[in-house]
């Protein structure tokens, strides 16, 4: 079988792990630029990147008959938290409330404290805890013009509760959390078994929201966990058992759905830009 990987990174430790195991079985993995050309079809594609490129590439694969896992669909609607939370929300799921606030440097700000973030997920973004009027202007200082959300500060056990999902396994890890430390780094992720309960209400994320690997960000909330973000195809990193299920996953994807039809050359498909 054929697998494209559709990354800015193939050497990320997961992925690279996982086209480890494929070659080793058998199997070609080839690395597929965020903004092409596609050389060749292939039976599945892995959608490990989030730019505009990345996503026009994979909803054009899509198009001409490729499974794409994530699906681009699926990818870009976790990339905006407002529509984020709104699907959530609808489905019934306890995701915190979230509400679009503009650019930062216009902020007013509910209540003290509360937690600021970009609006549209991607890597180092802004993720913040605003305790007062100092602290906000501290922010805007330097993200005056992003687009930002606001969550309430949800105090917690002062852990964050990180549990992932690939093709309905479960991995799961808690570390102390950069909002609850206010030290704006996180801890280092230790081992945690989550109840049946938390890993029951991860994989019901991913049936509202399309996904087959994905993360899920939870704190406890004063009655109940809440989810406070969803991750398209995050890292997974130091999980035993990762690789196996991503590449169970690729496997299984790739033989249900046959071989796709795309056409090698998508260069000149006007898929052109940056890459993640």
């Amino acid at each position: 079988m054929r697998i494209g990987l559709i990354t800015g990174d193939p050497g990320h430790p997961v992925l690279a792990a996982a086209a480890g195991l494929l070659v080793r079985r058998g199997h070609e993995v080839v690395a597929v630029p965020p903004a092409g050309p596609v050389a060749g079809p292939a039976d599945v594609y892995l959608l490990k990147a989030r730019t505009p490129q990345a996503l026009a590439l994979a909803a054009e694969l899509e198009r001409r008959g490729a499974p794409v896992v994530n699906s681009a669909a699926a990818t870009e609607l976790c990339q905006d938290r407002v529509r984020m939370a709104g699907l959530a929300r609808a489905a019934g799921l306890p995701f915190a409330d979230t509400a679009a606030a503009g650019p930062l440097g216009g902020l007013a700000g509910p209540a003290y404290p509360f937690v600021v973030k970009s609006r549209h997920s991607r890597r180092h973004d802004l993720v913040a805890r605003v305790d007062g009027p100092d602290r906000l202007r501290e922010l805007a200082e330097h993200w005056a013009e992003e687009p930002v959300v606001t969550q309430p500060f949800v105090p917690g056990t002062g852990w964050d509760q990180k549990l992932w999902v690939v093709d309905g396994q479960v991995f799961a890890a808690r570390r102390r959390s950069e909002l609850a430390t206010g030290t704006g780094k996180s801890g280092r992720a230790e081992d945690w078994e989550p109840p049946a309960a938390r890993a029951a209400l991860a994989l019901r994320v991913g049936e509202v929201f399309g996904l087959d690997v994905y993360g899920v960000d939870l704190l406890d909330g004063p009655a109940e966990p809440v989810i406070v973000d969803v991750n398209a195809f995050p890292g997974v990193r130091g999980r035993p058992g990762a690789p196996e299920a991503l590449v169970a996953l690729a496997l299984r994807v790739g033989a249900e759905r046959g071989r796709g039809l795309v056409e090698p050359g998508l260069a000149g498909s006007g898929l052109a830009g940056g890459a993640r």
